[in-house]
C-alpha cells in the first residue's frame, strides 16, 4: 500500500503523492509516458529507493525483481543453472548446498518457463527471448509473494512474450501479487488493474476503465492518441500512432 509516495532526486520529482492499494493474487500494469515513474515506482517497492514522503506497507516477505533482458549482464561467465541459483540465495545464503526443497523449486520453475534444457549453456550465449524467460525463471524459483517486472515482455519473440504471460496468470492464481511496467497497451489489458502515471496518478483501475483514449491524452499531453477496439486484435484495444512521439 502506498500513501502519498512522494520520490525526488535532487529538485525532480519522479512521483508525487501516488496512492495505491494492491491486494494478493492480483497483476497490475503501470504505465505512462517515458519518465513518467514507473521504474521509480518499481524500485520503490523492491526498497532500491527511499520515499522522499508518504509511507509504504508491503505485507509480503519479499519482493522478487525482474530487470528488462536488455538491462542485463549478457556477458556474464555463468551458466543458466548458476544463474537460476542465484534465486535461492535469499533463503539459501552462499554457502549452503542446495536441499530437496531448492531443487525442487528450480526444476519447476525452469520448467515453467521452458528452460530446463537450456541448464549448461552460457547464460550470455541465449536470445534475448531465453535470457528473459531464465530471469523470470530464476525470480519464480524464490517463492516471492510479490513479483516486480520491469517491461517483462518488450521486444521479446511471440512465444517468450505469451510464456511469460501465462506465467504471470498462473502466478496471480497462486496468490501472487505481480506489478508490471509496460509501454504496451495489449500487455496492461492483460492485467487485473491498471495504475497510468504522468509523475502522479493519473488514473487506476481496472483496464476497460483506465485505458481509454481522453484519460490516456491527460498522461501523454497529447491529442493524437486514439483507442480503437476491433475484433482482429487479440486484446480489442488497439493504439493508433501516427505521430512520432515517446512509444506507449
Amino acid at each position: 500500500m502506498l500513501e502519498g509516495a512522494t520520490v525526488r532526486y535532487g529538485r525532480h520529482v519522479a512521483l508525487e503523492g501516488i496512492d495505491l492499494c494492491v491486494g494478493a493474487g492480483t497483476s497490475l500494469a503501470l504505465v505512462g509516458p517515458n519518465g513518467s515513474g514507473k521504474t521509480t515506482l518499481l524500485h520503490a517497492v523492491a526498497g532500491l529507493v527511499a520515499l522522499s514522503d508518504g509511507t509504504m506497507r508491503v505485507t509480503a516477505t519479499h519482493p522478487a525483481y525482474v530487470l528488462q533482458h536488455t538491462a542485463t549482464r549478457a556477458w556474464m561467465p555463468l551458466t543458466v543453472d548458476e544463474v537460476m541459483r542465484m534465486g535461492r540465495y535469499r533463503t539459501l545464503g552462499l554457502l549452503r548446498r542446495l536441499g530437496r526443497a531448492d531443487r525442487a523449486a528450480l526444476a519447476s520453475a525452469a520448467e515453467r518457463l521452458a528452460v530446463a534444457d537450456l541448464g549448461h549453456r552460457q547464460f550470455g550465449e541465449l536470445s534475448g527471448g531465453q535470457r528473459q524467460r531464465v530471469l523470470v525463471a530464476q525470480a519464480i524459483a524464490q517463492g516471492a509473494t510479490l513479483l516486480l517486472m520491469d517491461e517483462p515482455i518488450t521486444g521479446l519473440d511471440l512465444v517468450s512474450q505469451q510464456r511469460i504471460l501465462d506465467v504471470i496468470d498462473d502466478e496471480t492464481r497462486r496468490g501472487t501479487t505481480v506489478v508490471i511496467s509496460t509501454h504496451h497497451l495489449d500487455e496492461a489489458h492483460h492485467c487485473d488493474q491498471v495504475a497510468l502515471l504522468a509523475n502522479r496518478l493519473v488514473a487506476f483501475g481496472p483496464p476497460e476503465v483506465v485505458l481509454q483514449t481522453e484519460i490516456l491524452r491527460q498522461a501523454y499531453n497529447d491529442d493524437r492518441f486514439d483507442v480503437h477496439r476491433g475484433h482482429d486484435h487479440p486484446s480489442g484495444v488497439l493504439l493508433l500512432d501516427d505521430h512520432h512521439h515517446d512509444p506507449l
